[in-house]
């Protein structure tokens, strides 16, 4: 590795972006996001990464290999219902999918609950005549004057973008295509869906919710990166962008564009990225994921050193089928806005002040209490210190936030800050609950990682509520999520339904050709992305034969040359099903629904800095009064993070703070320094979950 590497991670409120240089040196930079323009934010950052480098930002750049980013342009359109002006193309008789869904309700009982809008209105959801049966046949050829009537409608309503949904498209994409091909011609610009290519997959409703999604977000999406490589691009930049997706793996901003579903979730990805990359470094192969950022809070599990992956997301309403990591996310993080619910009750969240105009603290016109104004009431911030000095923190306009709030609860303003550091602390703590607990998982078994500019404030208060008992937080927790994209590879995922499901299990020869086909395909897509390194992973989607839902079944440690493949691969599913719900019924069918094959092109692997010398243990830069949670007051002493020495240990109450990032020790804690670039951080045994 002869240049830079640089991630970018663009959040709610601040755009991380973090440089590994040729030595392996990691240095962060941050500027606040820009919402209207998420390109503008990265520009900036990049700007304050230079500066920090002592480099012009022409220089940088030209001396940069590659850049990896991370989005929610797609989020947001998403859950502001700021996407495209989106249509629908569909085999005339089943326009309404995507709004029946599957016949479900998210509160079943609620009988006055309204019926979640779709993202394509039915007046815009036309009818095409054709019609295939599901092994393939034609029963109705595609109707060209039924196509070009639709067409015209489609002109006449201005639409931005068209997702062409047919059913049985999975088994022969053909009339998709088609008229895929004819929206083309007489829409130059539209951006064009077909559900065969973002989702070859038995299920309507997924397969067509999908596809609508990615018309939805497709045309934001796409401009957005537009402008991202062009602004990049005048600023000196001339090498490869690569975007994270949601499956943890990385694509260039062309398929990220064609693919646009697939980035619902590259943000939060990029956090388990990281934590992946630092198992494999020693942190632990059993760890719990805990981004808080100025937004949002996202929770991942890693267990034995991989991430789960799951399908069936729901981002903002709207079902994504595709492929991606198992995240939950809470509207819960710093700019999270204190509030009276109904009975007067306090709250915290979901809304968000952002970064406009930010908590009150920040001094841009923000009034509403945040998590981040209660932090710098209690003591936890240094007003002075915030962004290493580029920004003072208004501990005044903090006060009058909480004082109106503490009004209205009978408490003083510290009083209310306190409550809803508090109350931050157990949602944060119901979060992991929900994605452990809920799912089988002893939290009390795993290391906490926490990361994001706010995870540090909350880490250990959360671990007590869970009984946890390692928290670990990176000396780069701030930007981790941007650290982590740059440990991640290529990946192309492709799948394919099943011809017959009611064969079971296809006999070895057509299992072999049906996964060998696969890998063809997602090799040829990933050799016109770069020439390195490539490797397969196999899986499959299986159940019982009288089940309706599948898992996902590894298969890659399967013997695939030699006979009885199909009993090897039932075998399979059998011992994952005994491992995930404790049992397996052997005497029962099994069916394999979907194949599917992970393409991964290896990236050159980041470069490991030497561990720092020995050295004296860093002695307090000064010491702060704070509030703790029996209501009592300490001096707490303050270290530089990066002064630390390697095995430094430190015991509660203490805070540790950096430019970005702040820890927060309590009473009771036992933190070491380790020499990996980690604060590892013992708590005290707490009660039960």
């Amino acid at each position: 590795m002869s240049g830079y590497r640089i991630g970018i991670d663009v959040g709610g409120t601040f755009t991380d972006v973090v440089c590994i240089g040729p030595d392996g040196r990691t240095t962060l930079a941050k500027a606040a996001s820009t919402p209207a323009d998420q390109s503008e934010g990265v520009v900036a950052a990049l700007g304050v990464l230079a500066a920090a480098l002592g480099l012009p930002l022409p220089d940088l750049l030209a001396r940069t290999e590659r850049i990896v980013h991370g989005t929610t342009v797609a989020t947001n359109a998403l859950l502001e219902r700021k996407g495209a002006r989106v249509a629908m193309l569909t085999t005339a008789g089943h326009r309404d999918v995507i709004e029946m869904r599957e016949g479900l309700k998210p509160e079943r009982y609620d009988l006055r609950l309204p019926p979640p809008p779709p993202l394509v209105p039915r007046r815009l959801r036309l009818p095409v005549r054709e019609r295939l049966r599901v092994d393939g046949r034609v029963e109705v050829p595609l109707d060209e004057a039924s196509l070009a009537e639709a067409i015209a409608a489609l002109a006449a309503a201005e639409v931005e973008a068209v997702a062409i949904c047919f059913l049985h498209s999975w088994r022969d994409p053909a009339h998709e295509r088609r008229a895929g091909a004819a929206v083309a011609r007489a829409l130059p610009g539209v951006y064009v869906t077909l559900s065969a290519e973002v989702l070859p997959q038995i299920k309507e409703f997924e397969r067509f919710s999908t596809a609508a999604v990615n018309a939805y977000v497709g045309p934001v999406v796409a401009r957005y990166l537009s402008r991202l490589r062009a602004r990049l691009g005048e600023a000196g930049y001339a090498g490869p962008v690569f975007v994270i997706l949601s499956h943890g793996g990385v694509a260039p901003v062309e398929e990220a564009a064609r693919l646009a579903a697939g980035t619902a979730l590259s943000g939060p990805a990029g956090g388990v990225a990281a934590a992946l990359a630092l198992a494999r470094r020693g942190l632990g192969q059993d760890l719990v994921t805990f981004d808080v950022g100025g937004t949002s809070t996202d929770i991942a599990l890693v267990t034995a050193g991989e991430a789960a992956l799951g399908r069936g997301r729901t981002v903002g309403g709207e079902r994504i089928a595709l492929e991606s990591l198992d995240i939950i996310t809470l509207g819960a993080g710093g700019g999270s806005i204190a509030h009276l619910g109904p009975g007067g009750t306090l709250r915290v969240g979901p809304r968000s002040a952002g970064a406009a105009p930010g908590p009150a603290c920040y001094g841009q016109g923000g009034s509403e209490p945040t998590v981040t104004d209660a932090n710098l009431l209690l003591g936890y911030l240094d007003p002075g210190n915030f962004l290493g000095g580029r920004r003072r923190l208004d501990l005044a306009a903090a006060e009058r936030a909480f004082a109106a709030l503490g009004a209205r609860l009978g408490l003083d303003a510290t009083q209310a800050a306190a409550g809803t550091h508090r109350l931050a602390n157990v949602h944060m703590a119901d979060g992991i609950r929900l994605a452990t607990v809920r799912r089988g998982v002893d939290p009390r078994d795993y290391t906490l990682l926490g990361f994001g500019g706010a995870a540090g404030l909350h880490v250990s208060a959360v671990a007590r509520e869970l009984g946890i008992r390692r928290v670990a937080v990176p000396l780069f927790a701030a930007g981790l999520s941007a650290w982590g994209m740059l440990h991640t590879d290529l990946r192309y995922e492709v799948a394919r339904s099943a011809a017959d499901t009611a064969a079971g299990v296809p006999p070895d020869d057509a299992l072999r050709t049906a996964f060998a086909t696969l890998e063809a395909e997602g090799r040829a897509r990933v050799a016109a992305w770069f020439g390195g390194q490539v490797e397969t992973r196999r899986a499959a989607d299986m159940r019982y034969g009288e089940q309706v839902f599948e898992i996902a079944v590894p298969l890659d440690q399967l013997d695939w040359d030699s006979p009885g493949l199909a009993e090897r691969v039932r075998e399979a599913f059998h011992r994952r099903h005994e491992a995930l719900f404790t049992y397996a019924l052997r005497g029962e069918e099994v069916v394999l629904v979907n194949a599917r094959v992970a393409v991964v092109g290896r990236l050159p692997a980041m470069p490991v800095p030497e561990a720092p010398a020995a050295a004296a243990p860093a002695a307090p830069v000064a010491r702060r009064r704070i509030l703790l949670a029996d209501g009592g007051t300490a001096e707490a002493p303050v270290f530089d993070f990066a002064a630390l020495a390697p095995d430094q240990r430190l015991d509660g109450p203490a805070i540790v703070e950096s430019d970005t990032t702040t820890v927060l020790l309590l009473p009771g804690d036992a933190a070491r320094m380790d020499a990996r670039g980690w604060l590892e951080v013992e708590v005290p045994a707490a009660a039960a979950l």
